[in-house]
C-alpha cells in the first residue's frame, strides 16, 4: 500500500470531485477546535500539528506529483496546513475560526497577492507554499477584524 496518496488526500478526502479543499479545510478546522478548545496550551499543539501536517504535505504531494499529475485536486493536504496556519495564535472561538475559514478559503481560491506565483514553484514546496501564505494572510485579518471588531 502506498501511504502517499493517502495522506495527500488527507485520508481519502481529496477523492471528493467537487469542494474537496473546502471540506478538508473545514473539518479540519472544526476538528482542530473541538480538539483544542479551552487547552491552554493549544497554541503549541496547533503549531506542532501545523508543522507536521506541512512536512507530510511537502512529502506526499512531491510524491503523488508522478501519479497524478503536478498540484493535483487530489492534493488537499495543502488545504489543511493552510487552515491551520490561518487558526495559529487566533483565539479559540467558532467567530474566530469561521472567519478564518472563509478568508483562507477566498485567498486559497482566487490567489492573489503573489499566492498564485508560489504554484510555480516546483515539487512538493510548491503544492504547499501557496497554502501557507493563504493562511498567512486569512490568519492576519482574522486577528485583525477579531480583535478590532470583538475587543476579545
Amino acid at each position: 500500500m502506498n501511504i502517499y496518496p493517502l495522506t495527500a488526500s488527507f485520508f481519502g478526502i481529496g477523492y471528493i470531485q467537487k469542494g474537496g479543499g473546502t471540506v478538508a479545510a473545514g473539518l479540519t478546522g472544526l476538528l482542530v477546535y473541538w480538539i483544542f478548545h479551552q487547552n491552554e496550551e493549544a497554541d503549541k499543539w496547533i503549531l506542532g500539528l501545523f508543522l507536521t501536517i506541512s512536512l507530510l504535505g511537502w512529502i506526499s504531494s512531491a510524491k503523488v506529483d508522478a501519479i497524478w499529475g503536478k498540484d493535483s485536486n487530489k492534493v488537499v493536504i495543502d488545504e489543511v496546513a493552510g487552515m491551520i496556519m490561518s487558526i495559529l495564535f487566533v483565539p479559540v472561538t467558532p467567530k474566530a475560526f469561521l472567519i478564518a475559514f472563509v478568508l483562507f478559503r477566498l485567498f486559497d481560491i482566487y490567489k492573489p497577492l503573489y499566492i498564485k506565483k508560489l504554484e510555480n514553484i516546483s515539487g512538493g514546496f510548491g503544492v504547499m507554499a501557496d497554502d501557507w501564505l493563504a493562511g498567512v494572510y486569512a490568519n492576519l485579518i482574522t486577528q485583525i477584524i477579531f480583535f478590532a471588531l470583538f475587543k476579545l
